[in-house]
């Protein structure tokens, strides 16, 4: 369980590590998913979680150099244990023979999930700058979803067939 936050106390410096933070994990956990489905010989999504690590990446030095240019040399007080999941899809999430379609879904939820976070935190921050700071990041995220989504669009149909049909069924090794 992730350690609390509280909100209502959280300085712009502060506020500036989580949100990096939230990007790290986020990078991670696409990159994982990337190695996952290049493991089971699924390119396509492979590609796409690839292509989701390098955006998590460029917002996330886009926020250090931010912070490095408002706060040089201040000591981060805000850990990764005090997040889990905030942006970064579930591990849940990732399965065998996934389709670009079924990665575009799992991020489009991690960035419904991201844009709730930064909306429910808002409703808690008292500092006008962390509040402005959240504001954007919760914006952001609706952009971030208005990208999938376009992507999504631009994909050939769904086949109907469900790959998961033609998975074995796990046999006991006795």
């Amino acid at each position: 369980m992730p350690a609390p936050i509280d909100f209502a106390r959280l300085s712009l410096v502060d506020a500036l590590d989580l949100a990096i933070l939230i990007e790290d994990e986020a990078r991670e956990r696409y990159e994982e998913f990337a190695d996952q489905m290049e493991l089971h010989h699924t390119p396509d999504a492979a590609r796409f979680f690839r292509e989701m690590a390098v955006n998590e990446t460029k917002h996330g030095t886009e926020l250090t150099e931010r912070r490095q240019a408002l706060f040089p040399g201040e000591p981060r007080r805000v850990t990764r244990d005090m997040l889990w999941d905030v942006e970064a899809p579930t591990y849940d999430e990732a399965r065998m023979f996934m389709s670009v379609h079924d990665a575009m879904d799992v991020a489009l939820a991690a960035e419904i999930k991201a844009h709730d976070y930064f909306a429910a935190a808002l409703e808690h921050v008292t500092d006008p700058d962390v509040k402005a700071l959240f504001a954007e990041l919760r914006d952001e995220e609706v952009e971030h979803q208005e990208m999938v989504k376009a992507a999504t669009a631009k994909l050939p149909p769904q086949p109907e067939e469900n790959p998961d049909d033609y998975a074995d069924e796990p046999v006991g090794q006795g």
